[in-house]
């Protein structure tokens, strides 16, 4: 049983470029949605008058240099102490009524509570069909690795605890942020709850930084990435035991050969062979070297979340 935080905290994240349209609508719906929140507004080298108007309507605007939505993520994880801190874009697009709802199940003890888009009003609102395409292929790629039943990977509409905004490490710098995170929470079995959500397609004037094949290949460099490294044994041990597989058949084939003619016909392919096999082997043995590792990495995080938590409470 979770502890009760008597007066809780709560941060609104909300990273922006280029947000002039939207921002002030945002900055107002969370005000009226959080009235006891402090809205953060992080602007990653806006060219218009996002900054601007975040700040008139009340909000505490910051600067990010380094470009992209996982540099400002990092910075704002890092800047900010909160028991609770709910991200969104300032676009418009996610409903802030949902969000003390979000706070709630935070402070019932979850480490990070997803605005669930899929399930609800996405894919009639989203006019984009290969984004469309794009969430579903990520979310069956990753639930299909990690046995996980997550519906929607990549929205930016999400909750998290002290805990995990302080030990979550964030190397992602661009839109595949929103993948690492639950690459990461589904790894170190943390605690998940999605909500589903109203999306909204942006309003007419407002322009989607997104590129559709540029983003994609990001989110899918990023998927394999974190497979290599939070998966290393099926990674490298498939990898292996196919390179293996295909040496032992070469070298079978000679061997048969062989057997029938007294004479090895075919040197280069025994020694092809053979150097697969050999290939094969240690290709398994890094896997099993590397799982051990990233076994004991999951055994640390533990210990710092714990520690984190400790500190958090005393």
């Amino acid at each position: 049983m979770s502890e009760q935080i008597e007066t809780p905290t709560i941060a609104v994240l909300l990273p922006c470029y280029n947000e002039e349209v939207t921002i002030g609508k945002v900055v107002r719906d969370f005000k009226a949605a959080l009235p006891d929140a402090i809205i953060y507004v992080y602007d990653n080298n806006s060219t218009d008058r996002t900054a601007e108007i975040a700040t008139a309507e009340g909000a505490i605007v910051r600067k990010e240099p380094r470009q992209g939505k996982g540099n400002v993520v990092r910075a704002m994880f890092e800047d900010i102490d909160a028991d609770v801190y709910v991200m969104a874009d300032g676009d418009d697009t996610y409903p802030a009524d949902a969000a003390p709802a979000m706070v709630a199940k935070v402070l019932e003890g979850y480490d990070m509570v997803i605005g669930d888009r899929l399930s609800s009003t996405y894919f009639q609102e989203n006019k984009r069909p290969f984004h469309n395409f794009g969430n579903r292929l990520v979310r069956d790629s990753i639930n299909g690795l990690f046995h996980a039943h997550v519906t929607d990977i990549m929205t930016g509409y999400r909750a998290f605890s002290f805990t995990f905004a302080k030990t979550y490490p964030v190397l992602s710098r661009g839109f595949e942020i929103e993948t690492e995170m639950t690459i990461h929470s589904l790894n170190n079995n943390l605690r998940l709850f999605e909500m589903p959500i109203q999306y909204r397609d942006r309003p007419a004037g407002s322009v989607s930084k997104l590129d559709t094949v540029g983003d994609g290949i990001k989110v899918m460099s990023t998927i394999f990435r974190m497979i290599r490294e939070y998966k290393p044994l099926p990674f490298f041990g498939g990898i292996g035991l196919a390179i293996g597989i295909i040496g032992a058949v070469l070298c079978g084939m000679v061997t048969m050969e062989f057997m029938h003619t007294g004479v090895v016909l075919r040197f280069p392919t025994l020694i092809g062979a053979t150097m697969l096999v050999i290939a094969g082997l240690l290709l398994i043995a890094t896997g099993i070297i590397l799982d051990v590792i990233a076994k004991n990495n999951r055994k640390e995080f533990v210990v710092d979340a714990n520690r984190f938590a400790y500190m958090k409470r005393h």
